[in-house]
């Protein structure tokens, strides 16, 4: 069976390297308090209300680095994992740059802020994970 005849969602394994294929937006998440973070309390307070497609269907636990104070290499990143610089989280991922459109809509100063003060966090492929406490999974998302 190709991987192509797979639903696009979830986590394949294919000759022992597992590929993550792409979720199109199946699930979504609503914020239903103010996510924890660096970013201020009014920037992080307009993501409330806003629901969000996932990258991947729900919760997951993931090793993470602030938004702001992260590395600004792929290689100062890698440092940061080695000597123990991450968080352990538990929370829902969601693709940054496509929260960031969503949250433009809704806040365009908030969306500012993270273009002004975060770009290398929601460039191209850049996730954002949401905390579990602060999110409501939407049922019926299309």
């Amino acid at each position: 069976m190709s991987l192509r005849s797979h639903p696009p969602v979830g986590v394949s394994r294919a000759c022992g390297i597992w590929i993550v294929r792409r979720h199109r937006g199946h699930m979504k998440i609503r914020v239903i308090n103010t996510p924890p973070g660096e970013a201020p309390e009014d920037v992080r307070a307009a993501w409330v209300g806003l629901e969000l497609p996932l990258v991947v269907p729900g919760a997951r636990t993931r090793r993470t680095l602030g938004v702001v104070a992260r590395p600004k290499t792929v290689f100062g990143e890698l440092v940061a994992i080695l000597i123990g610089k991450t968080e352990r989280q538990s929370g829902y991922i969601v693709d940054a740059a496509q929260a960031v459109e969503i949250l433009a809509a809704h806040s365009p100063d908030a969306a500012k802020w993270w273009r002004e003060n975060a770009p290398l966090s929601i460039r191209r492929g850049k996730r954002f994970l949401f905390a579990t406490e602060v999110c409501q999974e939407v049922t019926g998302a299309a």
